[in-house]
């Protein structure tokens, strides 16, 4: 009995310690009760996240976070955003500074795991890459032997840099600098004879922030697999499941032709498909917590995967690629909201 009265006791006191699952609240709550998505974005990479010059955000990744806002709310505008350095953004989002992290951010098996993440998806399949001045005449990655290499901390690319120059038995002097205009700063200065970085970095920059685009080439090579994704805290099924299926229902409105400017005269398609994505029948946004519009509002208000690359990373001179359709011979695939 004694041995009993113990056990008993040790259980309760868990109990007791134990946060009340049940209880808590979840993010998609205090999402709502606050009133708008606090997004983790980029400090400024363009195509992805940078603010223009009336200092709002434009950018692939600031679109993913304005499509979850619309889904929650059924307006883009209530999300507020944090830019954050390499650095920063993981203990931001687990410190619940942010609500999601939508910054061209590597999914990694690590990082899904050590560092109590879940990644919603892939926004953005890239690979890093290498860039140098042309004066150089260098046209291969395998040239570089002995080059002094600018580089960002805490980042995949710092690792995958080491790799590959010893993989081929290089050297090379590292540049370490955390923020991303100070490294820009000192790659165009000629601090460093390379930039790396993911290879959609390299075409943004190139195209945005060098003085001569045609004075800088990227190199053949594409040394990793860097697919980039919006991520969230482990142990909340619910807000993972809203980003997640918010970036599905971007890809499945592309795949259904449905457009920004066309989903309206589809409210009343004859299509099973059709009339699930637009809430007409499924009950889909009820089972995430959501209207049953959720998918229309993503749509509507900020457009289908295809319309929003083609807004934001088209003028810098991306290509669909493996990120079209796997329709069109791409990776991206969603799947059936149903």
């Amino acid at each position: 009995m004694r041995k009993l009265a113990l056990v008993v006791g040790a259980t309760c006191m868990l109990l007791a310690a134990a946060p009340d699952r049940a209880t808590a609240q979840s993010t998609l709550d205090a999402v709502k009760a606050k009133g708008y998505v606090q997004c983790g974005v980029n400090t400024g990479l363009a195509g992805f996240s940078q603010p223009d010059s009336k200092g709002e955000w434009k950018g692939i990744d600031v679109d993913l976070c304005r499509a979850v806002a619309a889904a929650v709310f059924g307006d883009p505008t209530k999300v507020r955003f944090t830019p954050l350095t390499a650095q920063q953004r993981f203990t931001a989002l687990q410190s619940g500074e942010i609500d999601v992290l939508s910054r061209n951010t590597t999914w990694t098996a690590s990082r899904d795991t050590s560092l109590g993440l879940n990644f919603a998806g892939v926004l953005y399949y890239d690979g890093q890459g290498f860039m140098v001045p042309k004066k150089l005449n260098v046209t291969s990655a395998k040239q570089l032997n002995g080059a002094t290499v600018c580089v960002q901390p805490g980042t995949t690319t710092e690792l995958n840099l080491a790799d590959y120059f010893r993989a081929n038995g290089m050297t090379f002097k590292p540049v370490v600098i955390e923020k991303l205009e100070e490294v820009l700063n000192a790659y165009f200065a000629g601090r460093c004879d390379v930039y790396t970085t993911d290879v959609s970095g390299l075409v943004a920059v190139r195209a945005s922030r060098a003085p001569n685009p045609a004075d800088h080439v990227i190199l053949p090579e594409v040394i990793s697999k860097e697919p980039l994704g919006p991520a969230v805290r482990h142990g909340d099924d619910k807000w993972f499941d809203v980003v997640k299926w918010t970036l599905f229902a971007m890809l499945e409105a592309e795949e259904l032709g449905l457009t920004s400017k066309n989903i309206d005269q589809n409210l009343s398609s004859t299509n099973p498909s059709i009339q699930r994505f637009v809430g007409a029948t499924g009950d889909i946004g009820k089972m995430l917590g959501l209207d049953n519009r959720w998918s229309f509002n993503i749509v509507k208000q900020v457009g289908n995967y295809g319309e929003v690359f083609d807004v934001n990373l088209k003028p810098l001179g991306f290509d669909r690629g493996i990120n079209n359709l796997w329709t069109k011979g791409g990776l991206m695939y969603s799947p059936p909201i149903r």
